[in-house]
């Protein structure tokens, strides 16, 4: 049994680590609560922006568009979006194990990778891994992200796509659906391709007219529905990560608590122990003195 004075070094550095993961658990509540109202605020504008931009890339004349041209995929872009910092439970794992899952059957199918990262987790992953480039790194944009910010990885993104230099480009996120639920999932950006619930939708362009002309309202629209997806999965990213790293320090707490329990009861036999053994010794010394 450990000795009285080693237990109490140890409940005193479990109750420090649990104000340390009480803190954090409110800091991040505070932030999510925002986090979670931006990314609800602009999701069903997204959702729609993607319906027209999957519905524009099924139209004929859309297909000569530099970017709605549909290529064989010999090489594609990852947006894979992370956090700086750690302890936020499996939020940077989930989605990196998707990059990873894809990062591997594109090798399977002789395509090449490359990979952008925003967040140092992501940047750490990518780095472990052979035969993948590592296009460019961005730091976490904050708890206060703005439109100029994912700027400069849209003009790359969309550079990359016009001259042809990758044939896909794809972004790996964690949407938000709950406090309790966050999901990685994956969006193909460019080129956007119809979904299940573009799909369902129950009007479908069969004759479309562009005024002007093709050109003049792709180019005027295509690029701004691009950033509204990257945009919101950014915002999405943010909303999971301060929600998962909130429950993981909620729970981190809970541990402390049962630990701080588990050592006090601990101490206190240890020292009740101790107690009985000096009244024994000093019954004995009596005893011995009496004979």
């Amino acid at each position: 049994m450990a000795s009285t004075i080693a237990l109490k070094r140890r409940i005193s550095s479990v109750k420090n680590t649990k104000q340390i993961t009480k803190a954090m658990e409110l800091v991040s509540a505070s932030k999510m609560r925002r986090a979670q109202e931006n990314a609800k605020k602009s999701r069903e504008y997204q959702e729609l922006a993607y319906s027209l931009l999957a519905r524009l890339s099924s139209i004929k004349e859309v297909d000569e568009h530099p970017l709605f041209e549909k290529r064989k995929v010999e090489n594609k872009l990852y947006v894979s979006i992370t956090s700086n910092s750690g302890l936020a439970g499996a939020y940077n794992a989930n989605s990196l194990k998707i990059l990873g899952k894809s990062i591997l059957e594109d090798g399977k199918n002789k395509i090449d990778s490359k990979v952008i990262t925003i967040g140092k987790k992501g940047a750490q992953f990518v780095r472990r891994l052979s035969g993948v480039e590592l296009f460019s790194v961005y730091p976490a944009f904050g708890d206060n992200p703005t439109p100029n910010d994912i700027r400069p990885i849209l003009n790359t993104i969309l550079a990359e796509y016009r001259e042809k230099k990758v044939d896909e480009i794809v972004i790996i996120y964690t949407k938000y659906k709950s406090n309790l639920v966050q999901e990685a999932s994956s969006l193909s950006l460019l080129p956007a391709s119809k979904d299940q619930s573009t799909e369902n939708l129950d009007y479908k362009y069969e004759f479309t007219n562009f005024e002007p002309s093709v050109e003049g309202v792709l180019d005027s629209i295509a690029e701004r529905l691009l950033e509204v997806q990257l945009w919101q999965c950014l915002l999405e990213s943010l909303a999971s990560e301060h929600s998962m790293r909130m429950l993981a320090m909620k729970n981190a707490s809970d541990n402390a608590n049962d630990i701080i329990g588990d050592l006090t009861l601990e101490f206190n036999t240890a020292r009740q122990a101790g107690i009985t053994r000096e009244l024994a010794e000093i019954s004995g010394g009596v005893e011995a003195l009496k004979d």
